[in-house]
């Protein structure tokens, strides 16, 4: 992964009123919601939905979230979430932060797919190709 916190898409964001709980707080469980769009969005801006995927026989899997909570976010907070991706054998590794507008870190995160092609576990390089660019 690259170390120097490259990273190759940004997708700024906004807390919204029901992805609190009754601290104020984003829920643990939101951030997983934010860190997948953001992946969808980079999917789709890199040229391929994951209807598109699907439709095609593609279809990415989680295989692992690591995940460390740094400082919460509240209602209201607008925030950035950030992506990289590298190749670790047959996984996609997504690098994916979340950053306050000033810069605090949210969250570090380190999400793992694999994919499958017509339902098999294959090495991915149907997907490998779509994001060649990236790679």
């Amino acid at each position: 992964m690259n170390k120097d916190n490259c990273y190759i898409f940004e997708l700024p964001m906004k807390v919204r009123d029901y992805e609190v709980d009754a601290e104020g707080i984003v829920n643990n469980a939101v951030y997983l919601h934010y860190l997948e769009h953001t992946r969808h969005e980079f999917c789709e801006s890199a040229g391929l939905s994951f209807r598109q995927m699907h439709l095609n026989g593609i279809d990415p899997v989680l295989s692992r979230v690591e995940i460390d909570y740094k400082m919460p976010l509240t209602l209201g907070e607008s925030f950035v979430s950030k992506l990289n991706i590298c190749r670790r054998g047959p996984l996609f590794v997504f690098q994916q932060d979340i950053y306050k507008t000033d810069g605090t870190p949210v969250v570090k995160a380190l999400v793992s797919v694999a994919c499958l092609e017509n339902g098999r576990l294959t090495r991915g390089d149907s997907l490998a190709q779509a994001f060649k660019d990236y790679l």
